[in-house]
């Protein structure tokens, strides 16, 4: 079956690379022109030159030929995307992470309107990636069948899937995970230091389940890669862009606006989902307020500490 990644951005340029190492497949941008000529992605994944089974093309009509698409552009960009294009008949791949701001949906909830929908999340740096190193992830599928095929077509020696059938769960995990984060970069550009830090990952985690069970996840989906695991390298490494907002936002530091960094705007849409469902969630509705401004980092801590106290 043909792949094409649609999104040349870093993740969607490691996954194709990966990928051409095995066999065809067509990686979409719209300014993908330099790429063409250098093979490979000097501003994203620079120093990684792309295998020759990848091919480059700047013809949209013909990546959605394909009968495998990874969709890896931005969340708030998917569902844009969806409406504009016929997906029907499609086996299509959520590669993004996040909430959709103007309807509070996941990726999954977007892509319905394809063939086959599933969501590829996990602790992964695209640099990781590209270069070959092992990376685990999860494939979430509502259909066994589908998400076998998938299982078998997508992992290479160094990328390994593992199956799981509840979407709603791995993509939760991988989305709220960035707002937590957010907020442990901000603690740790604030120098407020490493226990801290430990405090609002478990904290936040803690979040994440309750968000995760209003929504009808298992338990046990936050406990693996799409959300432990995820939230673990994403809130321990500079390579994470929300991680790295969060160290602007506590350092007092300007942030590179070009950035696309999902968190912020999931932390956004959970400030909402939090009023509806009257979930507690003071850490992600804090990194809201952090992110907007209606917050510095001195303020952030004063809500968070200043709590009542109760059991754990």
């Amino acid at each position: 079956m043909s792949v094409a990644v649609i999104g040349a951005g870093a993740f969607g340029t490691a996954l194709a690379i990966t990928l051409g190492r095995q066999g065809p497949v067509t990686l979409w941008g719209r300014d993908v022109a330099g790429m063409q000529a250098e093979r490979q992605n000097p501003r994203r994944l620079p120093d990684v030159h792309f295998p020759d089974d990848l091919t480059v093309s700047t013809q949209l009509e013909t990546a959605l030929a394909a009968d495998i698409l990874l969709m890896a552009v931005p969340m708030q960009a998917l569902a844009g995307f969806v409406s504009s294009h016929d997906l029907s008949g499609k086996t299509v791949v959520a590669c993004c992470k996040g909430i959709d701001l103007n309807t509070g949906f996941g990726p999954a909830k977007i892509l319905e309107t394809a063939q086959h929908a599933a969501v590829l999340t996990g602790p992964s740096f695209a640099a990781d990636i590209a270069r070959g190193l092992p990376t685990a992830l999860t494939l979430a599928c509502s259909q066994d069948a589908v998400a076998r095929d998938l299982q078998a077509q997508l992992s290479t020696p160094t990328l390994r899937l593992y199956r799981s059938a509840d979407v709603i769960g791995a993509e939760l995990g991988g989305a709220l995970k960035n707002v937590i984060a957010i907020g442990c970069g901000a603690v740790m550009g604030a120098g407020l230091g490493h226990s801290a830090r430990a405090a609002l990952m478990t904290r936040g985690f803690a979040e994440m389940q309750r968000v995760a069970g209003a929504y009808g996840a298992q338990a046990d989906t936050l406990m693996g890669l799409s959300g432990l695991g995820d939230l673990t390298l994403t809130c321990t490494s500079d390579q994470s862009r929300n991680y790295q907002l969060g160290l602007a936002l506590g350092a007092g530091r300007a942030f590179d606006a070009s950035v696309t960094v999902e968190g912020a705007a999931t932390a956004q849409a959970l400030r909402r989902v939090a009023a509806d469902r009257k979930l507690d969630l003071p850490i992600c509705g804090t990194v809201a307020d952090l992110v907007d401004g209606h917050v510095d980092i001195k303020g952030a801590m004063d809500l968070l500490l200043g709590r009542p106290l109760k059991e754990e």
